[in-house]
């Protein structure tokens, strides 16, 4: 998803209204949600920067992506992209020749070993593994743009484990990290030992303990001074540091210990010039891959943007929409992804050939303005690449503009009413509006007199449908209705509802316009029927006949869809039992190879064991040829027949073949004997009978040189041969039991960040958050995990590594490395 000239063009042409469509179709909070999503600053400026785009191939490359990331979560588990860090500033350091810090050099490892686990993580996800490919070969190609963003990362191990061996921590460097700052380090603790010893000595002496303030060595100005009362300085030969707060008391450097004192000093100067030295050296081997790691922290935030985005899609259940400029727009079972997933209803939404307007009517809280914004929010969602909270076969345009006059637009300030607020917008969509555009209109006309807003409503509609602009608008005007009725290219639709229950279903129904059900509903709460019959006298006849009619209509068109149901839920089995034939087959083509692979293997051991065993046998026997004794020669004869014996019984043994039994096949032979010539139907392959079935019903079949355990009832002899084939055609023909149901059991990943924080909670809260979140990261396939529990007094993280000890799901744990968060984390791996 590399940001081209394009994308900016559109941002530019966006208008002031366009953008107002994003906020009131609330793209943002989507935008929001993917932002929580990713781990990485770098991440997240992709995805606050996300927006729609206008071109096909650019929309269908970024739908492909999220797809191929969704792909490999599936087959994977979460991606490691937990440690990302943006040292994009580190680089730009190392370019100005400065020479980094502990805690920058750090970062770098730190991205370095996301690189690792990245390559690692394609590695276990490619199908390519263990196919024979060379490394990074066919991967790419095989799996799409994730795998070639992963096979372009560059891995150094080299550095990574340079930083981590010199480096301890942010303020730390290691004693080994070079042999000359390790011999400045012991001189120096030599030497401060000296003094203390010196100094300790002077503290509890006798003739000097009366002096002191306290009996402890001290440091004032990096120099090692002794606690002495204030009156008694004069009896301490030496150089005064300091003074407490009270003036009680000053801290003497002796003479006997000042020249010690330094000399550390002057190794504390050697020893920053060394540190120096190594960090140089560090940041000159940063500065030999600076390519490089451009590319790396560049690739790992956007693949951390487009993980997030196959989370966003495995989190609402979403799928990738058919895109392109001349398709037709189907919905299928669409949800709005802001709405609570327990109580949205989905809606089939789609425009029949040759339509494009859609005129939607219905009573209040219906779910008219929940359909319109469902229809634009979800177009904007795939245009930016994202997949959509709808079922399979969705398809979408691209649309070059896309407008939306939805709300209550009044505006105090600029002296508007809701109705001039509404047309300011309405002017301005028919002014940018062509035949790539989509308006979306919510109760186009209202707020003015019903008859003129109705005939304003019916010629804006009239306009954007001659030019071609897709146009989909809620209403409450009937004439509205009648206009959808007897207008080519314009239908009707309405949000159903149970005049029963006096509640709205929120299913919409395409091709059907809505009634306004006030009688029915007035009648339903109580008005009286005289009245209710009062008011229909003043209905117009022909008002009278419309509500008839429509109330036919839905009827009709309520069995239609029943029909319609029926006859897809139809298809869709036919389409799960010809796909679970097609895997089948293919699961049996593939056990079959398994099988006969593992037999080459045998037959090849068991060939050179048996020649060793015959070279063993014939060497005994030549020893045997040599004895005297008739009796030792008989001996040693009956112990090679016993030996042979126990090596063909072996043979026979290893290689036996063990079958899931195949019940169904053919017809169990009767009066099967030991020598007959059978075929084993499943494998097709001809060989003899060797023990008849047990009780089991599996009987062990000599084919060539190995033995396979078939069932009766995928065992057939000789003579039949060709009633077999004709058999094994017609059964394999047939679905298994389980894809007869049209089952599916492909799984959705548990999206589980690959690390806890509990610092500043107590410890039984602790336990039970981790109980809770290693179940979690278990059945989201995490394979290790980071317990953030903080340092402090240590009884946090002694709690937390005791319940780890006896927790079923642990197979490990130990305290973090460098850089890992030290004792302040645990790192636990899971079984």
């Amino acid at each position: 998803m590399d940001r081209t000239a394009s994308d900016g063009a559109y941002t530019e042409a966006f208008s002031e209204i366009e953008a107002d469509a994003l906020r009131i179709l609330e793209f943002n909070k989507i935008k929001e949600m993917l932002a929580q999503k990713c781990v990485s600053t770098i991440g997240r400026t992709y995805a606050e920067g996300l927006a729609p785009s206008v071109y096909e191939d650019k929309v269908t490359r970024d739908l492909a992506q999220t797809t191929d990331a969704e792909q490999f979560i599936m087959r994977n588990g979460s991606p490691p992209l937990g440690h990302i860090q943006d040292i994009r500033g580190v680089l730009k350091r190392v370019e100005l020749e400065a020479v980094l810090n502990p805690a920058e050099l750090l970062q770098v490892a730190s991205v370095l070993r996301t690189v690792r686990g990245m390559k690692r993580y394609g590695r276990a996800a490619s199908p390519a593994e263990g196919n024979g490919a060379a490394p990074g070969t066919e991967r790419a190609d095989m799996t799409g743009n994730v795998m070639s963003m992963i096979i372009s990362l560059v891995e150094n191990q080299k550095l990574e484990n340079n930083i981590n061996a010199c480096i301890i921590s942010e303020e730390e460097i290691a004693d080994d990290a070079s042999p000359e700052l390790a011999s400045i380090r012991r001189r120096i603790k030599r030497i401060q030992d000296s003094i203390k010893d010196k100094l300790n000595a002077l503290l509890h002496s006798a003739a000097y303990q009366k002096f002191m303030q306290d009996s402890l060595v001290t440091i004032r100005h990096d120099r090692y001074v002794i606690p002495v009362k204030l009156e008694h300085r004069a009896e301490i030969k030496g150089l005064v540091h300091d003074m407490s707060a009270s003036g009680a008391t000053v801290f003497i450097e002796p003479m006997a210990v000042v020249e010690a004192n330094n000399e550390i000093r002057e190794l504390k100067a050697m020893e920053a010039i060394e540190i120096e030295r190594i960090l140089s050296e560090l940041t000159s081997e940063v500065g030999g891959m600076l390519p490089e790691l451009h590319n790396d922290v560049e690739t790992l935030g956007l693949l951390d943007f487009l993980f997030a985005k196959a989370k966003l899609s495995l989190d609402f259940n979403c799928t990738a929409p058919d895109i392109g400029a001349d398709k037709k727009i189907h919905i299928k079972r669409g949800r709005h992804p802001l709405l609570p997933r327990e109580t949205v209803v989905p809606i089939d939404f789609w425009m029949a050939d040759g339509v494009n307007t859609i005129i939607i009517t219905g009573p209040n809280t219906g779910g008219k303005t929940v359909t319109l914004k469902t229809a634009g929010l979800l177009t904007l969602m795939a245009q930016a690449g994202l997949h959509i909270p709808a079922g399979q076969g969705s398809t979408l345009r691209v649309f070059n503009k896309v407008f939306a006059d939805i709300g209550d637009e009044q505006s105090i300030e600029q002296n508007l009413s809701t109705f001039s607020s509404h047309m300011r917008n309405i002017v301005h969509i028919m002014r940018e509006a062509d035949d790539g555009t989509l308006a979306l209109f919510d109760e186009i006309g209202a707020g003015t007199d019903p008859t003129e807003g109705a005939a304003l409503a019916m010629s804006i509609l009239e306009c954007l449908h001659q030019t071609g602009t897709v146009s989909v608008a809620t209403t409450h005007y009937s004439e509205l209705k009648i206009y959808a009725l007897t207008t080519p290219g314009i239908e009707n639709a309405c949000c159903e509802f149970d005049v029963n229950t006096l509640r709205p279903t929120y299913k919409l129904l395409i091709g059907l316009p809505g009634k306004s059900n006030a009688f029915a509903i007035s009648g339903r709460l109580g008005l009286a029927p005289e009245i209710l019959g009062r008011a229909r006298e003043f209905l117009e006849k022909e008002d009278v006949e419309f509500e008839d009619i429509l109330h036919a209509i839905g009827r009709n068109r309520e069995a239609s869809e029943q029909d319609r149901r029926a006859a897809e839920q139809a298809r869709l089995e036919i389409e799960d039992l010809r796909g679970a034939l097609a895997k089948q087959r293919d699961q049996m083509d593939r056990q079959k190879e398994a099988v006969m692979k593992e037999a080459r293997e045998n037959a090849r051991r068991i060939l050179l064991e048996s020649r060793r065993e015959a070279e063993d046998v014939l060497n005994r026997l030549k020893q045997l040829e040599d004895e005297q004794d008739a009796s030792e020669r008989k001996k040693g004869a009956k112990e090679l027949r016993n030996r042979l014996k126990t090596r063909i019984d072996g043979v026979d043994s290893t290689l036996a073949v063990k079958l899931p039994p195949r019940d169904g096949y053919v017809t169990p032979p009767e009066n099967l004997k030991i020598g007959d010539t059978v075929v084993i139907v499943n494998l097709n392959q001809k060989g003899v009978v060797q023990t008849l079935p047990d009780q089991n019903g599996n009987a062990l079949i000599r084919v060539g040189i190995m033995s396979v355990t078939a069932h009766a009832s995928n065992i057939k002899v000789l003579d039949e041969q060709r009633a077999i084939n004709d058999d094994a055609a017609r059964k394999m023909s047939e679905p298994a039991d389980g894809a007869a149901r049209g089952e599916s059991s492909k799984p959705r990943s548990i999206n589980v960040r690959a690390e806890i924080d509990l610092r500043g909670t107590r410890l039984e809260e602790a336990v039970s958050r981790v109980d809770r979140y290693l179940d979690d990261a278990s059945y989201s396939g995490l394979n290790e995990v980071a317990i953030i529990h903080g340092k402090g007094t240590g009884a946090l993280r002694s709690g937390i590594q005791d319940f780890l000890r006896g927790h079923p799901r642990i197979k490990s744990f130990r305290n973090g490395n460098y850089g890992e968060g030290d004792m302040g984390v645990t790192i636990a791996a899971i079984k």
